[in-house]
């Protein structure tokens, strides 16, 4: 095999061999130069520093076929955390990970409301320094916080999230950076899900990883040789903003008949609204349940066989497998998985009509399978990926986004 021509000391060498330790550790360093195509000198080198620095560590040898033993090499879990914060207006998540992407500590708090934005971030900070104290989390050890939130995401940072309006020209990342004294991402919601369920799973680098979210909105995330695939605006698979319907109702963003507007909860439940004779007795009609909470009574009078319930869900679910289609076809994706809060108790049905669209209509059926699956935390997702954006970057500087991404303002339309 020829080598590359690639430098050890260069990021890219780094973020090779971290995503190989960690996705298919314990791995001896032959298997990492069979595997990389760096020279075995280059190897070497770099997994030296990585030890220098407890990113990896030696985990005993593996079985010799004559000669020297091969020594394994894997992920030292503590040397570093991830600290991740999603917020929304109805909640917000806190969450700590090992360099595995393994969770260590979860709290989950109420949202923004419609609190002032600058109190808002003062409680988050309480929050989040009582948190680390709680968790016995080493100061030394993290390296910053990433903040995800509702899309979209432009230079300056959150444009036109219509659950966060309040927000507009806020400072978020710079007033966070300066009561927790650490520095701070703010990100989009999807993209993080995308990269915390890549890195949580230990998938390869070489797999084209696709990840819809679907919470308040609906969204989507690429991880592509082991990064995010951004776009020119970090706003790349927007799936929510997909037109499935070119008469359709008008959507904030400017467009009409977006995905979003028609299989979001909120829509879901503004058209079981509609028929409320369909629904009497699941206690829709109750004037303080939030949009979220009616999803949620939908959701499992649908997993329990309300059929009423079942077809507004269902026919949701259809659109969604329509656009992933899209979504699958476009970046050509080995595997895909469904996140997000909504799906925590309706996955079953989303996933069962994204496989039947994909085994009937997707396009490389023929020369792949598109996995398909649900994600293991659903809830938390996004505030795992948060967690997974620092460690990223702490771990394979330059492969991931620099801490400092955007400022932090959050425009409105």
């Amino acid at each position: 095999m020829a080598r590359r021509a690639l430098a050890p000391d260069t990021p890219g060498s780094r973020a090779l061999i971290v995503d190989l330790v960690r996705s298919a550790g314990p791995i001896s360093r032959v298997e990492l130069t069979q595997a990389t195509g760096l020279t075995q000198a280059a190897v070497s080198m770099i997994v030296r520093k990585l030890l220098d620095d407890d990113v990896v560590v030696e985990v005993g040898s593996a079985p010799s076929s004559g000669g020297k033993p091969r020594r394994l090499l894997d992920m030292n879990r503590s040397a570093r955390y991830g600290l991740g914060i999603q917020l929304g207006a109805e909640s917000m998540t806190v969450v700590a990970t090992d360099t595995s992407g393994g969770v260590v500590a979860r709290e989950r708090h109420g949202g923004a409301g419609d609190d002032e934005p600058a109190a808002v971030v003062a409680w988050m900070a309480e929050v989040f320094r009582r948190f680390v104290a709680t968790a016995e989390i080493p100061r030394r050890s993290i390296g910053g916080v990433a903040v995800v939130v509702p899309g979209p995401i432009a230079a300056d940072g959150l444009v036109g999230a219509p659950t966060l309006t309040r927000w507009s020209g806020f400072g978020l990342r710079e007033e966070l950076e300066r009561r927790v004294e650490l520095p701070v991402l703010v990100d989009n919601d999807a993209n993080a899900a995308a990269l915390g369920e890549f890195w949580g799973r230990g998938v390869s680098r070489y797999t084209a990883f696709g990840c819809v979210y679907i919470g308040a909105g609906i969204g989507a995330g690429v991880v592509v040789d082991g990064a995010l695939y951004r776009g020119a605006s970090s706003n790349a698979a927007e799936l929510g903003h997909i037109s499935v319907d070119r008469d359709g109702p008008p959507c904030f963003c400017g467009g009409t008949g977006c995905l979003e507007r028609l299989a979001s909860p909120a829509a879901v439940v503004e058209e079981a609204r509609r028929s409320p004779q369909d629904f009497a007795g699941l206690g829709l009609e109750d004037p303080g349940r939030t949009p979220p909470e009616v999803y949620e009574l939908l959701s499992r009078a649908a997993v329990a066989g309300h059929g009423p319930a079942e077809e507004v869900i269902t026919r949701a679910a259809r659109l969604v497998a329509s656009a992933t289609l899209t979504f699958c076809t476009l970046f050509d994706l080995d595997e895909v998985v469904l996140s997000g809060p909504a799906l925590a108790t309706a996955g079953s049905i989303y996933a069962r009509e994204v496989r039947g669209t994909l085994e009937q209509r997707g396009f490389a059926r023929r020369t792949h399978e598109t996995a398909v699956s649900l994600s293991t935390h659903p809830r938390d997702a996004a505030a795992v990926g948060a967690a997974a954006l620092t460690l990223q970057g702490a771990l394979s500087p330059g492969h991931g986004p620099a801490l400092s991404f955007t400022s932090g303002y959050l425009a409105g339309p």
